[in-house]
Parts: structure tokens; sequence; C-alpha cells
């Protein structure tokens, strides 16, 4: 393997270095660092060299503390690397050890007290439909004629208390306004009421012709399936080859008490009859409708 200046073979050395040299480039200012940069410990001084971020040990603590020569991050694999700019360079210890402990203990509680702010789901807001898909609300001369008669209760120009500069009445062109919408709703009134009956009429008509053809067309359903009806007792009445099983109970084929039985069908009938008259007829769907 070929060795360059530029990328000298870090060499096996003691566990504690003991050197004189001492590098050229100006000393590391401890107060310039970070908190979990530096640590302070009496005899576990450490710091993270500038150069290769690699923890450091501190030597020279009663004299001239400095970097010890020490190799890069990348010191535990095949090819290791000595870092020749931080080694055996000077630091400046402006700092006391216990102040610096008390504030790397103090940002550590700072730090495990903090919480990630909850995520809020943002809500699902339907799209505004465009002007084509708007449907108006249709109007009916009652809720016009409320919303006049609420206006006349606040508008002074209707009750002829608003006057301008030469003391004549001001008119109100809201409440005019609302006067015209409500006569021309009420002319046409007639003539909503009367397509409103004869909707009214369609729509009974339609269930008089369901009605009647409910019959013909459960008829024609139940002769559709009639014959696989009929296969199916066939196949149900026949005993499978073999004795009969004797613990077996028979299932009855006809009621005990005939003449109750008919009495409680006809009761069950009246009752639905009733109930059938009683309840409305429901409207049929829209598309259903048909004019005469």
């Amino acid at each position: 393997m070929i060795t360059t200046p530029v990328m000298p073979m870090a060499s096996k050395r003691r566990r504690k270095t003991r050197t004189s040299n001492v590098n050229h480039r100006p000393p590391v200012i401890a107060s310039k660092l970070k908190v979990n940069e530096i640590d302070l410990t009496p005899g576990k001084e450490h710091m993270v060299c500038p150069d290769c971020s690699t923890w450091v040990p501190i030597t020279g603590m009663l004299g001239t503390p400095k970097l010890v020569p020490h190799h890069t991050g990348r010191a535990k694999t095949g090819e290791p690397h000595r870092c020749a700019a931080g080694s055996n360079r000077q630091v400046t210890i402006d700092v006391e050890a216990d102040a610096s402990r008390t504030q790397l203990i103090e940002a550590a509680s700072t730090a495990s007290s903090r919480r990630a702010t909850k995520v809020l789901p943002k809500p699902k807001v339907k799209p505004i439909p465009a002007a084509s898909q708007i449907k108006p609300a249709p109007l009916s001369a009652e809720q016009v004629r409320r919303v006049f008669w609420q206006h006349q209760q606040q508008c002074l120009a209707c009750k002829g208390e608003a006057k301008n500069r030469d003391g004549q009445t001001l008119p109100c062109p809201d409440g005019e306004r609302l006067a015209v919408t409500y006569l021309r709703l009420l002319r046409q009134e007639p003539k909503r009421q009367a397509l409103r009956d004869f909707f009214a009429r369609e729509r009974r008509r339609f269930d008089r012709q369901y009605a009647a053809a409910a019959p013909a067309k459960r008829a024609s359903e139940w002769a559709a399936v009639l014959p696989k009806v009929k296969d199916a007792d066939t196949r149900r009445s026949q005993l499978p080859v073999g004795d009969r099983p004797t613990d077996a109970r028979n299932v009855p084929l006809a009621p005990v008490n005939e003449k109750t039985f008919d009495q409680r069908q006809a009761e069950l009938g009246r009752q639905y009859a009733a109930r059938k008259d009683l309840a409305p007829t429901p409207a049929p769907p829209p598309w259903t409708r048909s004019c005469p």
C-alpha cells in the first residue's frame, strides 16, 4: 500500500500519550464551544475536535491543555487516518468545570422536557358547487310576506319617519321590491296550486295503476318459479334408501285444530288489511311519473 503525505497512516500509540509537540494552529477556546461538545469532569476531560468531529481527551490540564494525537472517525475501520490538523492543538480553558456541568445538566433537562407538537388533522370541507349546480329554493307568497312585514317593522322609510334635508319623506327601494315580489307571487299562486294538484292527481293515478298491476305481476312471477318449486317439493318428499330412523320425531303436516287455525288466520288477515289502509301511500320516484 502506498503512503502519501496527504494521507499519513496512523501508528499504534500508547493509551496515555506524552509528547511535547504543540500544534502551530491557534488554540481552541472552550467558551466558544457548545455545551454538548466539551466535558470538563475532573480526570475525564474530553472535547469534540473541531476538525474531525471526534471526541478527544484533553491532556496537560495542570499546565498547557491540548488535544492528544488522535485518529479521525475512521479509527475502527481497516484504513484509520490520523487527524494531523487537530492533534496536539492547544485548548484555552476559560470556563469552570462546575459551571459547565451545571449548564449541561440544565440543557439536558430542557431537551428531555420537550414534546413534539400534536398534528391536528385538517378538516375536510366539501367543495362549493358551481353556479350551474346550485338549485334555487322556490319562493312562496307567505315567505315573502313575512320578510316584508319584518322589514316594515325595522325600516324608518317604510314607517314614513325618514326624511331628507327638504323635509320630504324618503322612499324605500327594498320595501318596494319586496312588495312587488309579494304581489307577483300572489298572482301566480293559483297557477302554482293548479300545478301541485295536477301532480298529486297523477301520483294517485300511478298508485292505482301500480296496485292494479301488482296481482298480475305477482301471478306471472309465481308461474315462472312454479316448476322449480314443484321439483323441490318432489325431491323433498322422497325418502332416502334404507331404514327409517325410529328416534326422530315426525313433522306435523297439518294443524292440530283446523277450526282454531282458520280463525287465527282470518284475524291476522283483518289486522293486516287495517294496517295497510292506515299507512300513507309512498310517493313514486319523479322519473316514473307520467303526464296524461
